[in-house]
C-alpha cells in the first residue's frame, strides 16, 4: 500500500502533509524502492538506508530553491521518486531512462551531476558563494557518505568552506556505525539541544559581551570547546570551522525533521553527522550490503537473482585469479585498490595475501604514490583501479611513477562502455591520456586468455605498465593456467585477407575478425598501443589499400591517432578509417547495444569499412 506517497509528485506535496505522516511516507517509499530496484536492478543498500533522511530533508527545505547536492549518488533514488520520477523507476539505468546517478539534465532538482565520489562539499560550497553573490537567501546541503569522507578533496573543501561565511550545511551519512538506544536518545538530545535557539543564542551573546574582554573571551572559548569535545566527536570538524551537530539516528525521523529545522535557522558552515544502517528494512542487505550494495534483478522474497544463463568468467575474474597465482610465485607482490576490493577481484587475494593487500580507501591519487613508493623499495605493485577512477590520479602517474620510471603494473578495469553505470563511469579515454607519458607501456588483450598472460607480461616489464580490460566477460576462449609473457611489441595476425586491413586494439577483437570474415580483410590483434607493433604496421601499409583501427577509446588521440602518426612520420598515404568511441558521452544502456550504436559490433564495423569503400 502507497495510499501516501501515491499523493506525492514533487517535494511540494510532500510539505503540505502533516509531520505524524512521515514515518509512514518513509515506509512506504522503502517499499516502493524493494519492488521497483528488485524489478530492475540497481543500487539497492545504500538507498535503503538514506530512505528517512531524503524525506527528512525534501520536508524541512524548499528544494529546488535550496539547494541539495547528493555525494556519488549512490542514495539518490528516494530522491528521484519524491521529485516528479515516481513512475519511471522502472527505466532505471536502461537505454532512454533514468540515470543510476543526478543528474542534471533529468530534473531541476538534480541540482550537480555526480557519479564520482567526494565533490558534493566543494560543489554545494560553490552553490553558496553563487546565492551569497547574487543576493538570493537559499541553503546549500550536501550530503557525503563516510566512505567519500576518505578523498582529500573531501577535506580540501571542508577547509575552504570552514573559513567562509556562507549558509552551508554538510550531512555525514555514516552507514558503517550502529547506534545503541541509549546512545542514540543521548546523541538526539544533544543534537536538538546543540542545533537549537537557546545554545546558539547563549552563544553569540556570550561571544559579544566577552569580546571585550579577550582573556576571558579566550577562556570561554576553549571551556566551550573542552566540554563539547568530551560529549561529541566533532571536534575535527569544528576546527575545519563548521558547528558540528551530532551524530544523530538518521532512521528516526522525527529527530532528523526537528534537527534540520533548527538548523535551518542558523547561519555559517553548519556539519551534521546522521548515523544511518545500509539495508535498513530489509534484512538481508542489512547482514551483507557489500553483496548488496548494486543488484541484479532478484526476487524480494529470498534475495536470489532471477534465474539466468551459466556466466563465463568476467575479465575481472580473470585478473583476481592471475593475482594470486602470480603473488604466490612472487612475495614481492602487493595488490593497491582504492576502495574497490570487491568491484576489481582483490577479495579472494586479500583473504589469502592480508598483509600484502592495501586498500586506501577513496584515495585514488594516494593509492598511486603509495604504489610508488612501494616500487622505490623493491616492492612489485599492482594498482587494480577502473579506468573512469584513474583519471584522477593523473598527476600522480605521470611524476610519481612514469617519471621515476618505476616498475607499477596498473590493472586498468572497466575499459570502454561500462553499460548500465553511463558515462561517468566509461573508461571511453584512458588511451588518450596515457598515450603521450613517456616511460608507460600500454597493452589490451582481445580475448580472455590473452588477458591472464598480458598482466604477466606487464610484471615481467621493467617498467611502469598498463593492461586495459572491460567490463563483463568475453567469448569464453579458455584460459591457460600457465603464464607465457608475449612477445614485446608484437602484434599477432589472427586473418590474413586481401585489400583492407583490421587493426584491433583490445576487446573489440571478436567483432573485428566477424567483419574481416564478411569482407575477406586482413585482421591484426594489435596487442601492445604503446609500443606499437610499427614494422607489422609498415608492412601493412605496404600492402593493402585501407587500414581500419578499432577500439573501444575514444577516436580523438586513442590508438587510432598512434597509427596515423607513424604512417606520417614515414609520410605514407596509406588510406584509413579510424573507428572508436564519439566526441560524445555515451549514456546508460546495455553494454552490447550501446558498443553496436557506436558502430564497434561486427555488423557496424562491416558497414563502415563498405561505406568507406563505396565512397
Amino acid at each position: 500500500m502507497t495510499s501516501l506517497l501515491d499523493q506525492i509528485n514533487l517535494p511540494a506535496d510532500l510539505r503540505r502533509l502533516n509531520k505524524d505522516d512521515l514515518p509512514q511516507v518513509a515506509s512506504e517509499l522503502r517499499q516502493y524502492l524493494l519492488d521497483s530496484i528488485s524489478s530492475t536492478g540497481g543500487h539497492f543498500a545504500s538507498n535503503l538506508g538514506a530512505v528517512e533522511l531524503t524525506v527528512a530533508l525534501h520536508y524541512v527545505f524548499d528544494t529546488p530553491h535550496d539547494r541539495l547536492v547528493w555525494d556519488v549518488g549512490h542514495q539518490s533514488y528516494p530522491h528521484k521518486i519524491l521529485t516528479g520520477r515516481k513512475e519511471r523507476m522502472n527505466t532505471m539505468r536502461k537505454q532512454h531512462g533514468l540515470a543510476g546517478f543526478p543528474k542534471r539534465e533529468e530534473s531541476e532538482y538534480d541540482t550537480f551531476g555526480v557519479g564520482h565520489s567526494s565533490t558534493s562539499i566543494g560543489a554545494a560550497l560553490g552553490f553558496a558563494e553563487a546565492a551569497k553573490l547574487k543576493g538570493e537567501q537559499r541553503k546549500s546541503i550536501a550530503v557525503i557518505g563516510d566512505g567519500s569522507m576518505t578523498a582529500g578533496m573531501a577535506f580540501e573543501a571542508l577547509n575552504n568552506a570552514g573559513e567562509r561565511d556562507v549558509d552551508l550545511l554538510v550531512i555525514l551519512n555514516d552507514n558503517e556505525m550502529s547506534i545503541s538506544p541509549n546512545v542514540g536518545a543521548l546523541n538526539s538530545y544533544l543534537a536538538r539541544l546543540l542545533s537549537g535557539k537557546f545554545y546558539n543564542g547563549f552563544r553569540n551573546v556570550s561571544d559579544r559581551v566577552l569580546t571585550a574582554v579577550p582573556p576571558l573571551r579566550e577562556l570561554a572559548k576553549r571551556s566551550e570547546e573542552h566540554v563539547k569535545g568530551l560529549l561529541t566527536p566533532g571536534t575535527l570538524f569544528e576546527e575545519f570551522g563548521f558547528n558540528y551537530i551530532g551524530p544523530i539516528d538518521g532512521h528516526d525521523i522525527d529527530t532528523l525533521v526537528a534537527t534540520l529545522s533548527n538548523i535551518k535557522k542558523l547561519s555559517g558552515p553548519q556539519f551534521l553527522h546522521v548515523v544511518t544502517k545500509k539495508g535498513q528494512g530489509y534484512k538481508l542487505a542489512v547482514a551483507d550490503p557489500v553483496k548488496y550494495h548494486a543488484v541484479s534483478p532478484f526476487t524480494p522474497e529470498n534475495g536470489m537473482p532471477v534465474a539466468k544463463a551459466a556466466s563465463k568468467p568476467t575479465y575481472t575474474q580473470i585478473f583476481g585469479d592471475w593475482l594470486c597465482d602470480m603473488a604466490a610465485q612472487d612475495d614481492r607482490l602487493v595488490g593497491v585498490t582504492p576502495a574497490m576490493r570487491e568491484g576489481s577481484g582483490l577479495v579472494r587475494f586479500a583473504e589469502e595475501h592480508p598483509t600484502r593487500y592495501f586498500d586506501v580507501g577513496i584515495a585514488e591519487q594516494h593509492a598511486v604514490t603509495f604504489a610508488a613508493g612501494l616500487a622505490c623499495e623493491g616492492m612489485k605493485p599492482v594498482v587494480a583501479i577502473y579506468s573512469t577512477f584513474l583519471q584522477r590520479a593523473y598527476d600522480q602517474l605521470i611524476h610519481d611513477v612514469a617519471l621515476q620510471n618505476l616498475p607499477v603494473v596498473f590493472a586498468i578495469d572497466r575499459a570502454g562502455l561500462v553499460g548500465a553505470d553511463g558515462p561517468t563511469h566509461a573508461g571511453a579515454y584512458d588511451l588518450s591520456f596515457m598515450r603521450c607519458i613517456p616511460n608507460l607501456a600500454i597493452l589490451a588483450p582481445g580475448d580472455e586468455n590473452e588477458c591472464r598472460q598480458m598482466l604477466y607480461t606487464a610484471y615481467k616489464h621493467d617498467g611502469p605498465s598498463a593492461v586495459r580490460y572491460p567490463r563483463g566477460s568475453g567469448n569464453g576462449t579458455p584460459i591457460e593456467t600457465t603464464m607465457t609473457a608475449l612477445p614485446w611489441g608484437k602484434s599477432d595476425t589472427r586473418r590474413v585477407g586481401k585489400n583492407v586491413a583490421i587493426l584491433s586494439f583490445g576487446a573489440r577483437l571478436p567483432a573485428a575478425l566477424q567483419a574481416g570474415e564478411a569482407l575477406d580483410a586482413t585482421v591484426v590483434n594489435m596487442r601492445f598501443i604503446k609500443p606499437l607493433d610499427e614494422a607489422r604496421l609498415l608492412e601493412l601499409a605496404a600492402t593493402h589499400d585501407l587500414l581500419v583501427t578499432v577500439e573501444d577509446n575514444a577516436i580523438m588521440g586513442g590508438a587510432g591517432s598512434a597509427v596515423l602518426e607513424v604512417l606520417s612520420a614515414h609520410q605514407l598515404t596509406t588510406q584509413t578509417l579510424l573507428l572508436g568511441l564519439p566526441d560524445a558521452y555515451v549514456e546508460h544502456g546495455e553494454q552490447g547495444q550501446l558498443l553496436a550504436d557506436c558502430g564497434l559490433d561486427g555488423a557496424g564495423i562491416e558497414a563502415a569499412i563498405k561505406a568507406r569503400l563505396g565512397a
